[in-house]
């Protein structure tokens, strides 16, 4: 009995024993716990900032290879994610301080009576502050966690919005009352307290103190006035205190400062203004500044409505399954040749998507570089294209197209805010992005754009989505368009538009420019109006179009002198590669001229063609067309050409194309605006009240079309005698009127026009007007022409 007394008693004291920490193993748990504390803190703070790029990690927890973005990497990530999206949200942080606290406990050795209680109300404070967001923040599951936000929906089922709301209530009164002492009375006597301090706040001046010294440390209190500078002396002990007393019946003076504000009499200087600028401003004073669009004020510039949504109206459709499998091969490949991935990461566009990677330490980048065949044989895609490394990033771009393309609709493109809002002169839409972002430029600032592909590959549709931006934004009286279109049938539906926003010379009859003959006169037209705006600009002391329209509309230029509002001019040649083996160097000539002047004066050259050779466009041309667009090309070499860089013999077709303006290259993908929308935007702009004729350009000569060169009389045009009779009957001198009248070609109304001047029936060329009609009626006509047979 006596050995099973023995053995009975020690076992009760061993449990009790087992429950005890020594010292040493407190101190050991403490630390784990304040440690553990911070590495959640962390973890908690990174994931708020690096969950999406993580999201894809959590399945390959087991990869040694795969890397997190949080501060904790995989670990990290993985508890972030229990905790934050899983748990409590936001109120997952009192965990880490609830871990901290304990954590001290154990590593001072402090009693931990009340450590069970901060535990209790600590989680009572985590599900209520879980539960409150889920409830406030319905939108944002990450602010309330899943707990938050499935308890909050279990109650609403029971209890309805107003029920849940009133018991987050109750248990918050509980919470203030049990933990803080929160009574009706402890309110009622705080705002008492501070009915006091506001009362005291608003009393008179408040007299000032004497310093009182304390008997502690002999340190000198002040009360006074915070508006009178005091300067304070510190005394070490009490006797050396000055004593503070006044003599009685003694009247102290104390020297006031003297007042240093002076007063400072500024005296205008006004400046003379010119008589001119004067009248200027009286007449803005009484008739307000000149408004060009005041002609066409009733202009309505077209509805979205009269453009198609192409395509899903919903955005790009992701597609996980194909991300996911683009993303294994990029990275199997990539380790076939022993090429290390640190991180790897989407960017959905349109028609492309991109994979951002950051190789590993150690790896060159012409190493990866050199295996975009072998990436594109393991994606089997086409038009795999590898940026290394991206301009202003640190990583390595992979762009493969979609499997299912977005059509970018011009719609879309038009309506977006960025497009919309654009404070530019001359705004172009072309399309979107590689991260699905509307992408717009300044005509007004590239200032000449050179447009390249292959046949088929979007150029014309690239043509029409600028000449619809640009409809789309600007009123008639602010922009004109000059189309040339040698294929006469890709830019003739505007010709709806010409009294609205078309240009062409004075004695043409259609103002889209179909024969290469005309190209010439039109542009050499355009080199004189491009010298006569330098002209107007000179003599009103301005730089550029800008400053001379704001000039005019402020009044201080006089019509009277020829000033006139100056609209821009955009010149669109379809073909140029057609031009230029007809015409050559005759076109060339304006070309250049235009190309390195027109900037300033409002003129903008957009050039299309199919490959920009040298025997194409020249040295001069391109070096100043610094905006180039390059659409799919068939070899390196012509991608070169364009864009002087690689990468569009890799695009896809189909409006995919690569924009440059001298720096780096973007990859859009160009809108699409399809034949029937533009033919209803021309419709619903033609329909409208427009100018009387389109914008004349001034009447050009060449060469070759007889200034004061004497004509023999048998070698007249045999129509030259009825050209003379329509000449003098309408008193009107010009070549668009015998083609007009007497149904004649350009060329040979042109000639007849010299023959007349030859034979002194009309006069000299004057520019933009017409012809002087020297022969007053039929009769004197008719004695001139006999006078000359004899």
């Amino acid at each position: 009995m006596a050995k099973k007394r023995t053995k009975s008693k020690p076992t009760p004291a061993k449990k009790r024993l087992s429950l005890k920490l020594s010292k040493q193993n407190k101190i050991i748990l403490g630390s784990l716990l304040i440690v553990l504390s911070i590495a959640l803190f962390f973890s908690f703070i990174s994931y708020y900032f690096t969950w999406q790029e993580d999201q894809s990690m959590l399945s390959e927890f087991k990869d040694r290879n795969a890397a997190a973005s949080n501060l904790l990497n995989k670990f990290g990530a993985s508890v972030s994610h229990f905790f934050m999206y899983k748990g409590f949200g936001l109120a997952s942080f009192a965990f880490p301080l609830l871990l901290a606290v304990t954590g001290l406990y154990l590593f001072l050795g402090l009693d931990r009576k009340g450590l069970i209680g901060k535990w209790i109300w600590g989680l009572t404070g985590i599900i209520w502050i879980s539960v409150a967001l889920g409830f406030f923040a319905i939108e944002q599951p990450l602010l309330g966690g899943l707990i938050g936000y499935e308890m909050n929906d279990f109650l609403q089922d029971y209890t309805g919005k107003i029920g849940v709301f009133l018991l987050l209530l109750f248990i918050l009164m509980v919470i203030l009352v049990r933990l803080f002492n929160f009574t009706p009375e402890g309110i009622a006597t705080y705002f008492r307290s501070q009915r006091q301090n506001i009362k005291s706040d608003f009393k008179g001046p408040k007299q000032k103190k004497k310093p009182v010294v304390s008997d502690d440390d002999g340190s000198i209190e002040l009360s006074m006035d915070t508006d009178t500078p005091v300067k304070i002396d510190t005394y070490t002990h009490k006797k050396d205190i000055p004593p503070l007393q006044q003599e009685a019946g003694l009247d102290v003076n104390l020297p006031q400062e003297e007042d240093t504000d002076l007063d400072l009499k500024v005296e205008q200087v006004t400046v003379e203004k010119e008589e001119k600028d004067i009248k200027a401003d009286k007449l803005v004073k009484d008739f307000g500044e000149f408004d060009p669009k005041l002609e066409l004020g009733n202009y309505k510039f077209p509805p979205l409505d009269l453009l198609e949504q192409h395509g899903a109206s919903g955005g790009i459709t992701i597609n996980q399954e194909e991300l996911e499998e683009n993303k294994n091969k990029i990275v199997s490949t990539l380790k076939n040749y022993k090429i290390g991935i640190a991180q790897i990461k989407a960017t959905i566009g349109p028609t492309v998507t991109l994979y951002e990677i950051v190789p590993e330490a150690g790896i060159r980048i012409s190493k990866i570089k050199n295996l975009e065949d072998d990436i594109a044989l393991s994606l089997a895609a086409l038009g795999i294209r590898i940026i290394a490394p991206i301009p202003g990033k640190g990583t390595i771009g992979i762009e493969v197209p979609n499997k299912n393309a977005t059509i970018v609709s011009m719609r879309s493109v038009i309506a977006s805010n960025k497009f919309q809002k654009a404070e530019m002169e001359l705004p172009i839409a072309f399309g979107k992005t590689i991260s699905n972002e509307t992408f717009v430029v300044d005509l007004a600032k590239m200032p000449h754009m050179l447009m390249a592909g292959a046949t088929g590959q979007g150029k014309s549709v690239g043509l029409n989505a600028v000449i619809t931006s640009l409809l789309y934004k600007k009123h008639p009286a602010e922009v004109k368009f000059i189309l040339v279109d040698p294929k006469k049938v890709e830019l003739t539906l505007y010709n709806k538009i010409e009294r609205h926003f078309l240009a062409k010379l004075p004695d043409s009859d259609e103002a889209i420019i179909t024969d290469n003959t005309k190209v010439i006169n039109t542009l050499n037209s355009l080199c004189i109006e491009m010298d006569n705006r330098y002209e107007l600009l000179k003599i009103a002391m301005v730089r550029n179009i800008k400053e001379y329209n704001v000039k005019f509309k402020a009044r201080k230029l006089n019509p009277n002198d020829g000033h006139k509002f100056l609209p821009y001019i955009v010149l669109v040649i379809d073909e140029f590669a057609d031009l230029i083996m007809t015409a050559g160097k005759e076109v060339e000539t304006p070309i250049a001229r235009l190309a390195q002047l027109a900037r300033a004066i409002g003129i903008h050259l957009i050039i299309a063609t199919q490959r920009p050779s040298v025997n194409v466009i020249t040295g001069i041309i391109k070096a100043n067309f610094p905006a180039r667009i390059a659409f799919r090309v068939t070899s390196k070499i012509d991608s070169r050409t364009i864009l002087d860089a690689q990468g569009a013999d890799q695009l896809i077709g189909r409006g995919d194309m690569l924009f440059t303006q001298g720096n780096d290259v973007t990859r859009l993908q160009c809108a699409f605006v399809d034949t029937p929308e533009v033919g209803k935007i021309t419709e619903y702009i033609g329909s409208q009240r427009a100018y009387p004729d389109a914008h004349l350009l001034p009447e050009y000569v060449g060469e070759d079309s007889g200034t004061g060169i004497d004509y023999d009389i048998s070698d007249r045009d045999v129509m030259f005698r009825d050209a003379a009779e329509v000449i003098v009957t309408a008193q009107q001198g010009s070549a668009s009127l015998i083609q007009r009248k007497l149904k004649l070609g350009y060329n040979r109304a042109g000639r007849i026009i010299d023959q007349l001047e030859a034979a002194g029936i009309v006069g000299p060329f004057e520019g933009s007007k017409a012809r002087q009609v020297l022969v007053p009626d039929i009769l004197a006509l008719e004695q001139l022409l006999q006078n000359e047979t004899k």
